[in-house]
């Protein structure tokens, strides 16, 4: 083999490494990703059952029902559809009706979202991104002086 050859085929062989490592990192992280859904998405059927998401958007009002055990049932809404949730535990202080929220967690069968982590938004000015966005995409985000910043159709 020449020098050049031998250069090559190092070359080659530190590639196919990196690749193969690559590939065994996003296999080993497949599990722990969690994508973000708006109940939008998750009505139109975009989320399989069984299948790990955060899903977002605004508490809809009347809808917070709490029960014994710490089971607390509620609808997140974009404004355009809206998704039911369970979840079981404490919520956080700032949860409230009319407020964003972010919940982690499966999708059941029945179209029903259990969540295993429930996020408020911590003060007027702050709302994830993702939800942000959805929320104008649908024409309700509405800035602390209470204007829609939402796009008008």
């Amino acid at each position: 083999m020449t020098r050049k050859q031998k250069r090559l085929a190092m070359i080659g062989a530190i590639g196919l490494v990196l690749a193969v490592a690559t590939g065994l990192i996003l296999v080993a992280l497949q599990d722990q990703i969690m994508f973000f859904r708006s109940p939008t998405e998750v009505v139109q059927g975009k989320v399989k059952p069984g299948e790990a998401f955060r899903l977002g958007g605004l508490v809809e009002t009347g809808s917070l029902v709490k029960e014994p055990n710490q089971i607390v049932r509620f609808v997140v809404t974009d404004g355009a559809n809206t998704v039911r949730v369970t979840h079981q535990g404490i919520l956080p202080d700032l949860f409230r009706e009319g407020q964003g929220v972010v919940t982690e967690g499966k999708l059941e069968p029945g179209g029903v979202f259990n969540a295993s982590t429930v996020l408020a938004r911590h003060d007027e000015n702050y709302m994830p991104r993702e939800v942000a966005d959805s929320l104008k995409q649908q024409g309700v985000w509405k800035d602390g002086k209470g204007e829609s910043k939402g796009a008008k159709p």
